[in-house]
């Protein structure tokens, strides 16, 4: 008996991680099929600042696949259901919608900075006033990313109105500089090894990332519970 029982316990944590390694390659996979029209055009696309509209709209599909695996997560916390697929068609459906509401506004305010940092040059004046503006667009820009790491963990998993959600992640900037900063360095990251190693490598290690992201986001996800969502 005490011998099935240790087999049992040492099992688990076997079980466990087994468990999590299948989620992530088949959220990994749901991803990449759901991102994959826009992959392909990100592909195509050479690395020029004129293409930056087009890049924003390659991510298009990007947000709704995020907020599907951001679902998924959330419910293997929950209950480690062996059906991770299931999880994320679920999440898909309910809150493709809710994230582009945000995230194309997002894209397009992203765009209009993005060129306006490729094009200072033409700014008419002293170098130092376009150190500056390039500098405030930088933090924008910054600061807009950030709080869209915010709002597709809270449109995921949360039923708000669009400028609720907005207004929350703004708010959580601040509020919450842990969760921000965690945001702000999974940024570096994916800059740093698409930089760094490959394009692609964060494409291939998405769903990991989302996990990060979701992890980053509890102190968020436990303020907003506690003061903005109905028990």
């Amino acid at each position: 008996m005490t011998s099935m029982a240790q087999r049992e316990f040492s099992s688990r944590p076997i079980s466990r991680a087994a468990a999590a390694i299948h989620w992530l390659v088949v959220l990994e996979v749901c991803w990449v099929l759901a991102s994959l029209p826009g992959l392909v055009l990100l592909l195509l696309l050479a690395p020029d600042a004129s293409n930056i509209p087009l890049v924003a709209l390659a991510l298009v599909p990007l947000g709704p696949a995020t907020g599907a695996v951001v679902y998924s997560w959330r419910a293997f916390g929950d209950d480690g259901d062996p059906e991770p697929a299931r999880y994320f068609l679920r999440g898909y459906r309910r809150c493709a919608w809710d994230v582009l509401r945000w995230w194309l506004p997002a894209l397009a305010a992203l765009t209009l900075l993005g060129i306006n940092l490729t094009n200072l040059d033409a700014v008419t004046g002293p170098p130092a006033l376009r150190t500056v503006l390039g500098a405030v667009s930088a933090a924008v820009g910054l600061g807009l990313i950030v709080a869209g790491g915010h709002a597709v963990v809270i449109s995921s998993l949360y039923s708000l109105r669009t400028r609720d959600v907005a207004r929350l992640s703004i708010y959580y900037l601040t509020a919450k500089p842990m969760a921000s900063i965690g945001v702000a360095a999974l940024v570096a990251v994916i800059v740093g090894a698409a930089l760094g190693v490959s394009d692609w490598l964060p494409v291939l290690a998405a769903a990991p990332l989302i996990w990060l992201l979701l992890r980053g986001e509890r102190p968020v996800r436990d303020h907003l519970e506690e003061n903005f969502i109905d028990a």
